[in-house]
């Protein structure tokens, strides 16, 4: 089952830091947009935020499924349900980005209808205090990702 997160909850910070590591940008993030959360058997293994960017425009941001869940389909409904969340607001495009080395990340975010749209070079050099790597890859630049809904 996937819900927003009511505001009296507590975040599920564990989750949302694994999709970006810096918990300065993951609580502004969370304080302009709505958190969503995937409950399975009483236990929160996924979670998403969906930001609202420009008119008409909202942002996916730190899609997150707990390890010992990668790989069963959570990632991809909560990718699914945070479009059809988009499309019920009333938004008219909906975007994701993800590092250059976010090869898993890629492939599903363009099986769940996103098309390629930009890359912000060296985003995560000038927004990350320390290196991040991924896939024995240095997470360099950005890669956007959007739809049209």
């Amino acid at each position: 089952m996937i819900r927003e997160l009511n505001k009296d909850e507590e975040l599920p910070l564990d989750l949302l830091l694994l999709a970006d590591p810096s918990e300065k940008l993951v609580r502004e993030y969370i304080s302009r947009g709505n958190c969503f959360i995937m409950n399975l058997d009483g236990i929160i293994i996924g979670t998403y935020v969906l930001l609202p960017t420009r008119p008409e425009t909202v942002e996916i941001v730190n899609v997150a499924v707990k390890e010992d869940y990668h790989g069963q389909g959570y990632g991809k409904q909560l990718v699914l349900h945070a479009i059809e969340t988009a499309k019920g607001e009333g938004y008219k495009t909906i975007e994701i980005g993800t590092g250059n080395s976010g090869v898993v990340q890629l492939a599903l975010y363009q099986k769940c209808g996103f098309r390629m749209t930009s890359i912000d070079r060296d985003f995560f050099v000038r927004h990350y205090d320390k290196p991040i790597f991924e896939n024995g890859i240095q997470v360099i630049d950005m890669v956007r990702l959007s739809q049209d809904l």
